[in-house]
């Protein structure tokens, strides 16, 4: 099998800076808020055509928004997140169902600390590539539509995001 790539690497691309520079201006709150409803909106229905019968990662955004409205404690939602995880990792012949399931364990994780929310772009945005474009198409061709997606989750974000946010969550990327 042909080696693919799992995320997108190029943490100084315009299309991605964009994008952290406006999460970087939001509070945890929001960017959960986004986070979730990105993953539950666009990712689970690539998951779910994919893999229909593993209900892992829809289990993980329903956990994730339990938790939200403060019905579940966050160690039990952290297993189901991790369950999430372990289908990203047994997906390894599918780079488009694996970089979906990444996506929205991250997703879900920003409930535990806001710079996971990075993951959707990083793992999302490639894994919609993967899905629109197939697999033979060239980086650069996913890139451009990856770059894309980046260009919608911004927008997504920008219109739930609190202008002069006065607790935006303090993240260091560690990149």
């Amino acid at each position: 099998m042909a080696k693919y790539r799992k995320m997108l690497n190029n943490w100084d691309a315009d299309y991605l800076q964009s994008l952290v520079k406006l999460i970087e201006t939001q509070s945890k709150t929001t960017l959960v808020q986004w986070s979730l409803t990105y993953a539950e909106d666009i990712f689970l229905p690539i998951w779910k055509s994919l893999n229909p019968s593993d209900n892992r990662p829809q289990k993980a955004i329903e956990m994730a928004k339990e938790w939200v409205l403060g019905k579940v404690k966050l160690p039990e939602v952290k297993k189901i997140i991790l369950e999430c995880h372990a289908a990203a990792r047994e997906n390894e012949d599918n780079p488009t169902a694996q970089a979906i399931a990444r996506a929205i364990g991250q997703a879900c994780s920003t409930i535990h600390s806001a710079r996971h929310c990075i993951g959707l772009p990083l793992y999302g945005a490639l894994g919609i590539a993967y899905y629109k474009c197939g697999l033979d198409k060239s980086y650069v061709d996913l890139e451009k539509v990856a770059a894309r997606e980046c260009f919608e989750m911004e927008m997504a974000l920008k219109n739930i995001s609190v202008i002069d946010e006065p607790n935006k969550a303090n993240i260091s990327w560690k990149c």
